[in-house]
């Protein structure tokens, strides 16, 4: 096979130790480590199994500040070793890939310029990090490298949304896209911190359907009155500043396109509306995201009333087979993983990248920023900085 310069510097950056790595494990291409932290963000959704599903991969290592859930959760990947420094960890281990597990965004920033410094490709519980500034610093490093990071954005990958995608956007099941609509999940978290735990994915999923936002206007209230500086607070867990328990926003998608969000604090709590619903021309799809796989059902109907028209929900034709995951912990992440590791060896971009991560938290900031600015904001926001933390 003939291969240029920058075809070979671009192979050698992707594979950093893989003949290392076949000679130590019998064949296994990859050594992979866990970087987690019982006491500060967990393991989110599972993140020290997420190669579990790969036998390309083999887990050397595990890092813990907590003895506990250090040997606890080595032992769920079957971690050859365990630290309690993860700077230690990936000096010695060397590894090609990481995932990085506290779903707190406190030290986001820190595990990813870390394991770029060390060359390592990875995988990044959401949300992406504590503002822009640190999305940008992240983004910068791995791209300074040509390495690799997918965000646990799984809803994205998951067969039934692929699926919606493809009759939205080839078939054009819907006809002409008008508008989208969406929800947080509106538990006791309503309002912004919800908008940040949950809406990242309502975010991720409509940025990977429709591009990047392009503006945004935003209301936020507390407790029924406009949400000032004092009200800013910190979220019950460490991911940066937030304010509001009522967020009413609307983001431009390009070509006239408007999307809605709303996250409302009420009596009733969550009344699984956590989703997307896409209103087009001829019908209306509905995405529900409580659920592993999510639910996605559609109503071909122009006037988007059943109740009128008589026309019924209806799964989307040809949808896959609804599948009862086995092993939740694994699966959820399996075709994010399996898609990192194709984007190393096809260098490429990961289809759930670290970079998309930031453009769902793009959504996120640029609502804050507009409710501050009392009107539309551009995006991207030029303030990189969280907005909050100089409002407040």
């Amino acid at each position: 096979m003939n291969m240029n310069r920058r075809g070979f510097l671009a192979s050698t950056a992707a594979f950093p130790f893989i003949a290392q790595c076949a000679a130590e494990a019998g064949g296994a291409k990859y050594k992979a480590c866990i970087i987690g932290d019982t006491n500060e963000g967990g393991y989110g959704h599972s993140m020290h199994v997420a190669f579990a599903n790969r036998p390309d991969v083999r887990v050397v290592a595990l890092a813990d500040p907590d003895e506990a859930g250090r040997a606890k959760h080595a032992a769920e990947a079957k971690a050859e070793r365990t630290y309690a420094d993860y700077r230690e960890m990936l000096e010695k281990e060397k590894p090609d890939l990481v995932s990085v597990g506290p779903r707190t965004t406190v030290r986001h920033k820190e595990y990813v310029l870390a394991c770029a410094e060390h060359g390592c490709h990875g995988f990044l519980e959401k949300p992406i990090a504590a503002d822009l500034a640190e999305a940008d610093e992240m983004a910068a490093a791995i791209e300074a490298k040509n390495l690799k990071w997918a965000m646990a954005h799984n809803y994205r990958m998951s067969p039934p949304v692929r699926h919606m995608k493809k009759m939205l956007l080839e078939e054009h099941i819907i006809g002409h896209i008008i508008e989208l609509r969406s929800h947080g999940k509106e538990d006791n978290r309503a309002g912004g911190e919800d908008m940040i735990v949950l809406g990242t994915h309502v975010f991720d999923l409509v940025q990977s359907i429709m591009g990047k936002p392009e503006w945004c206007m935003a209301d936020i209230t507390v407790n029924g009155k406009p949400a000032k500086p004092s009200d800013v607070k910190e979220a019950t867990e460490p991911l940066g500043p937030i304010v509001g328990n009522r967020i009413n926003a609307m983001f431009g998608l390009g070509k006239g396109i408007a999307m809605f969000f709303g996250s409302i604090i009420q009596p009733d709590g969550d009344g699984k509306r956590w989703g997307l619903d896409i209103y087009g021309s001829k019908g209306v799809i509905k995405t529900r995201l409580n659920g592993l796989p999510p639910s996605v059902t559609y109503l071909p109907d122009p006037s988007w009333a059943p109740g009128l028209s008589g026309i019924a929900w209806a799964p989307l034709p040809d949808a896959p087979a609804e599948v009862t995951m086995q092993n939740p912990d694994v699966e959820r992440n399996a075709p994010i993983i399996d898609d990192l590791i194709a984007a190393i060896e096809e260098d490429r971009i990961p289809e759930a990248s670290l970079q998309d991560g930031r453009t769902a938290y793009e959504f996120i900031q640029g609502a804050f920023a507009a409710y501050i600015n009392g009107g539309r904001v551009s995006l991207p926001v030029a303030q990189r900085a969280h907005p909050l933390k100089h409002w407040a």
